[in-house]
């Protein structure tokens, strides 16, 4: 089922600490976490009847303050995809997580939705993927078989190389990246070839987001690492990876980047703008080492010398995007203020590899040649969004650079990097995919289907890896057949099953859908709708990689054909507006989707040319890939006819007009990506003069009246016109207005205006957001931006009294929690269980069973102190918006059993704007027997 995602945060809230000892509090964490949040816990959590929601979930606070929050059974591990509450099909928006990764809450008023709106099928997924409840597996015989092996290619990149290797670590000083205040360590691991002759190629790897530090069997995203912790060694996974490089006289550093990991969800653009920085600033120290090898490392001087015009990225997951960013900001140099490298690049980037990335900003650099590798068993990245880096390139640029994606089938997304696999990391790791249900998998299950054991797994990415380095840095073009579509395999990426297509290069585009398009027999799907205009309507079993929505929607202008016959012979005709040429083309590729599990979908193939003249090309044949449940195999397989017998028929190939797709299957579905004009080779790429565009924030004083208008930054840079779509909030909060706009190199009039109302109550800081993509002539680096809206108010002090702090058993014990003036926004104040010395301390069978549930999702047995219900037994208490106090409340239960007195202590514990931890005070309550 596709997702159709809307504004994931329009205003945030920031933590701030008010002290008037003993009084200490802070405000809603609608900020995102920067350290420590701490497990939060709600009370009310939702036991199914009640406010209308399934367990796990809650609604708290009121009006503006409104809070949906849901807290997980176990622990969300943390990792590339982000975490998103829905409502059937509608995205709510992108919650806030405590440190623990077990609770996330979502400020309502914030996504410009209601508590009746959060009613209806209540969700939380990651990449498509549901995390609150197990969807159904899919019978083991829906799914269909892996795809045959593919013929040889010429060359099997995957064979190692003549040069023997050398291996070693640097360690540099960490460096200062804005808006991030922990410093970013610069570490790397070196394989290069010892006897390579002259200057060798850089291939330069970054991992994704991952878990930063560990002991024993726990991980955490903390840093730098607590004490008695280490830091999980993530930079250390493509070690096979860079020994096939460097065997094959490639110079490899792999660099560390679990500051940004630990950070990034501070940033608007998850953490984007700061790998890519951190990319730069290892490229840099490597031209400053070329320049004097003396001042290198013994790791780099041990290696060949590299040649900096020649240097591959390779990244994982959260760096993937990074290295894309990276490699546009080589070019175009993105705005000071925002960047961790502001020096010009004395490097070029000849390609970039993905791998299972994610494309939050949907901006692919569209000039630089790119491969994407999409797991089809990605359990984080589940909706195969890197798909978009080769999707989001057509008419942007030029055209010249390939852009391929390669479907993996049985490939998971952690394998790849072996200190995220279990049995070979030295940290905790786990295999991201998990079923959907009691039964395994049928596809992706260990040792099911054509699921990859680990290192089958990082053979196959190994070799297609260098299969990216030999086409787009050595320029060998009988490495293209691997990657273009042709049909074509390396013996060494078996068993794995693999296929591909591509954009740009030789292409000629022949039908690219969108409006201009006229459509008979078939329909023009809109891409990010699940409604009756909808590529993939509801109900659909999997998603499509072509479809993963942006932050916003409506998202218009994406399209794809769509097909959907019960008889032999239905044809869908679709006509260009203007004849389109393919004079020079071999063949005509089609990029085309069958429904997963399909087999044997025909169609025949026809041209038809400006005159009316009509030359059947030929017959396609295409078989579902295997998936169950929410697996995106929804995916445009590359299907070629040759265009010799429209030379044969006497069709006029400068003037194709239109194309027909026959059915010769009695009933089917299919969905046309686009259709292109093939020929072999590798084209020369060519730089495109192309504009940058960023969306900056203005951070703005509160105010204490009035109304003034401030104008979000919109900066335009680079040498190029081109065209960007602006979102912006519209009339309705619901949605979002789409604005085309014109941008020119230094044109400053773009900037969108907001209006700012000032008071003088506390409220917490707000924003007003803008988004903004790509159309054509143009790339965007900064894609979210807007006007940040400082509280300029102070904080309502906190006190808190005792009301009941000695009760008999059977009655609650309470404690009132008050503020020296309302707020504006819902205050809430955090306590946790510590442990009792020198009396009996209150268990968990002193305690009303259902208020146990509630807060700790734990049961009475076995019997365990308070302090020791769970890893961290948080309770936190809510001021509402415009209210003044609340109760804090432990209800005891009476039992038969004589006892002495009981107790409990309780500490204070509050957060700063920068989520830095603060204690306070303990409270005690006491409990004697009944009787």
């Amino acid at each position: 089922m596709i997702r159709v995602p809307r504004l994931a945060t329009a205003a945030v809230t920031a933590l701030a600490l008010a002290v008037g000892l003993p009084e200490l509090a802070h405000a809603s964490p609608d900020q995102p976490r920067a350290q420590r949040s701490d497990d939060l816990i709600s009370p009310g959590l939702s036991d199914g009847p009640g406010d209308g929601l399934p367990p796990g979930w809650e609604l708290t606070g009121d009006g503006a303050d409104q809070h949906l929050v849901w807290r997980a059974p176990q622990p969300v591990p943390m990792g590339d995809a982000r975490v998103e509450f829905y409502a059937g099909d509608r995205l709510l928006g992108r919650p806030t997580a405590t440190d623990d990764q077990r609770t996330f809450r979502l400020k309502l008023a914030d996504e410009g939705v209601t508590a009746k709106d959060a009613l209806g099928d209540v969700q939380a997924l990651a990449g498509g993927r549901r995390l609150d409840k197990p969807e159904p597996a899919a019978p083991p015989q829906e799914a269909a078989p892996a795809p045959d092996r593919l013929p040889a290619a010429e060359v099997d990149p995957g064979k190692p190389g003549k040069y023997r290797t050398v291996k070693g670590e640097y360690d540099l000083e960490s460096v200062k990246l804005p808006g991030f205040p922990k410093k970013v360590e610069m570490r790397a691991a070196v394989v290069g070839p010892v006897d390579a002759p002259g200057k060798r190629p850089l291939a330069l790897f970054l991992h994704g987001r991952h878990g930063t530090c560990y002991k024993g069997d726990k991980s955490d995203g903390s840093w730098p690492c607590k004490s008695g912790w280490k830091p999980i060694p993530s930079y250390q996974g493509y070690l096979h990876d860079q020994k096939l490089l460097a065997s094959q006289g490639y110079v490899t550093v792999s660099i560390s980047a679990n500051a940004i990991n630990s950070q990034d969800d501070r940033a608007a653009d998850n953490g984007a703008q700061a790998r890519s920085s951190l990319v730069r600033q290892h490229l840099g120290r490597f031209a400053d080492w070329a320049a004097d090898p003396s001042k290198a490392p013994g790791a780099v001087r041990g290696t060949a010398p590299v040649d900096l015009d020649r240097v591959l990225l390779v990244g994982h997951s959260r760096g993937g995007e990074g290295v894309n960013r990276a490699a546009f900001d080589s070019r175009y140099q993105p705005p000071a203020d925002e960047d961790g490298y502001p020096h010009k690049a004395r490097w070029q980037i000849r390609g970039t590899v993905l791998i299972g990335p994610t494309v939050f900003g949907h901006n692919p650099d569209p000039d630089v040649p790119s491969v994407t590798l999409l797991p089809g068993c990605d359990g984080d990245v589940s909706d195969l969004q890197g798909q978009l880096y080769s999707d989001n390139t057509r008419g942007v640029g030029n055209g010249s650079a390939l852009h391929s994606s390669v479907y993996m089938v049985g490939a998971n997304h952690n394998f790849f990097n072996t200190e995220w696999t279990p049995g070979q990391a030295q940290a905790p790791a786990d295999d991201d995919f998990s079923p959907s249900g009691p039964r395994p998998d049928p596809v992706c299950s260990p040792g099911h289907g054509p699921r990859l054991k680990a290192k089958q797994q990082q053979k196959a990415g190994s070799t297609y890896i260098a299969a990216a380095a030999r086409l787009f840095v050595e320029g060998d073009d009988a490495a293209r057949p691997l990657l273009d579509g042709s049909g074509k395999g390396a013996p060494s990426a078996n068993p794995a099953r693999v296929l591909t297509h591509a954009v740009g290069g030789q292409r000629t585009p022949a039908v690219v859908p969108g409006r201009s398009l006229e459509v008979t027999g078939g329909t023009l799907c809109d891409q990010t709708s699940s409604g009756s205009k909808g590529c993939l309507t509801r109900g659909a079993k999997g998603q499509s990689p072509h479809f993963a929505g942006f932050e916003v929607s409506p998202d218009p202008g994406r399209y794809a054909l769509a097909m959907n016959w019960s008889r032999t012979g239905s044809t869908m005709s679709v006509k260009n507006a203007r004849p389109v040429s393919l004079q020079g083309s071999d063949a005509l590729a089609l990029r085309l989707i069958v429904p997963p599990n399909t087999k044997g979908t025909k169609l025949d193939v026809t041209a038809v040319d400006a005159s009316g003249k009509r030359a059947k090309l030929g017959q396609v044949r295409a078989d579902g890939l295997p998936g169950t449940g929410y697996m995106a195999t929804y995916w445009g397989q590359e299907l070629r006819v040759p265009l010799t017998a429209a030379a044969r028929a006497g069709l006029d190939l400068k003037q194709v007009k239109a194309l027909e797709l026959t059915s010769r299957t009695g009933s089917g579905k299919a969905w046309l990506m686009d259709a292109w004009g093939w020929r072999p080779g590798t084209a020369e790429v060519r730089p495109s003069r192309l504009a940058r565009v960023d969306i900056g924030q203005l951070r703005v004083d509160e105010g204490d009246s009035g109304v003034r208008t401030y104008r979000a930054p919109v900066r335009v840079t680079g040498d190029g016109n081109g065209k960007v779509r602006l979102f912006v909030p519209g009339p309705n909060p619901d949605r979002f207005v789409a604005k085309t706009v014109t941008v020119r190199p230094g044109d400053t009039s773009v900037g969108v205006p907001f209006e700012v109302k000032g008071n003088k109550r506390y409220g917490g800081p707000s924003s007003q957001d803008v988004f903004a993509k790509t159309i054509s002539g143009a790339v965007v680096g900064g894609y979210h931006g807007g006007v940040f809206v400082r509280e300029d108010d102070p904080m309502p002090k906190v006190s808190v009294k005792p009301v009941a702090a000695k009760v008999t058993e059977g009655k609650p014990l309470k404690w009132r929690v008050s503020l020296s003036e309302a707020a504006d926004v819902e205050t809430f104040v955090a306590f946790r269980f510590e442990r009792v010395s020198g009396s009996k301390e209150l268990s968990t069978k002193d305690v009303d069973k259902a208020w146990l549930k509630r807060q700790f999702d734990s049961k009475p047995n076995p019997e365990r102190a308070l302090s020791k219900v769970t890893r961290d037994p948080y309770l936190s208490v809510y001021v509402k918006a415009g209210k003044r106090s609340a109760e804090l409340s432990v209800p005891t239960v009476k039992d038969r059993v004589r006892e002495g007195q009981e107790s409990v202590r309780l500490r204070l514990y509050t957060f700063d704007e920068n989520w830095n931890e603060h204690r306070g005070p303990v409270f005690t309550g006491r409990v004697r027997n009944a009787s």
